[in-house]
């Protein structure tokens, strides 16, 4: 299921609400704690109305995995979009939601942990994983290209493809290490590091995406 199955999950808020409940009893109780019965009494509806929508509780499971992964994109995708400024602002503020909350979250990473444990082993959760990989990388792709084509820098798809994949493994670290917040340096340094280490990463003027921006 991938970023556009995510929007269109959204179109239909009773589905929405039982896939919230699914994620809220994953992290309290684990994948084999998140009983259909627990989530039906989370959600405050029957299990037969669960069933009824999913089918499963693995088709529940993994939708909700789905979703997840669609939320996370998507949140960031529309605070770069709703930018009033150029490429530039855009990428950073598509930075920049990815390290402050809802996105940078104890819940979420955890969550996250929880189902990427099973893409190695389980069909349905590899493809999703992959799916969602390569919708994130594509929107990155379409991010970065109009800020490397105002600087002059090579911009081809194989060159915005590689700076894609860095990229993305760099806001995947510090989004992990960040939201489990261990206490060895403040969430408040994030926006200023992963703006600066991404200028490094695409070759840009120091301050191309750090300088003078505010955290929102």
């Amino acid at each position: 299921m991938s970023r556009k199955a995510f929007r269109r999950l959204t179109l239909d808020e009773r589905k929405r609400s039982l896939l919230e409940a699914t994620l809220s009893c994953v992290a309290q109780h684990g994948l084999k704690g998140a009983t259909v019965r627990r989530i039906a009494e989370e959600a405050g509806v029957t299990a037969g109305l669960l069933r009824h929508y999913f089918g499963s509780k693995n088709d529940l499971v993994t939708s909700a995995y789905a979703y997840l992964i669609g939320q996370l994109t998507a949140d960031a995708e529309t605070r770069a979009r709703r930018s009033v400024g150029d490429a530039n602002d855009q990428l950073r503020d598509f930075l920049i939601a990815n390290m402050t909350t809802p996105n940078l979250s104890e819940e979420k990473v955890s969550l996250w942990a929880t189902f990427v444990g099973r893409v190695r082993y389980e069909t349905d959760f590899a493809d999703i994983h992959r799916e969602g990989y390569r919708d994130y990388l594509a929107l990155l792709e379409s991010l970065i290209e109009p800020v490397l084509a105002a600087q002059g820098l090579p911009h081809a798809s194989t060159d915005c493809r590689r700076h894609a994949i860095a990229v993305n493994g760099l806001i995947d670290g510090l989004w992990m290490e960040g939201s489990l917040n261990a206490g060895l340096y403040s969430r408040t340094l994030l926006p200023d590091l992963v703006t600066e280490a991404c200028e490094r990463l695409l070759g840009l003027p120091q301050g191309s995406l750090s300088g003078g921006q505010q955290h929102k």
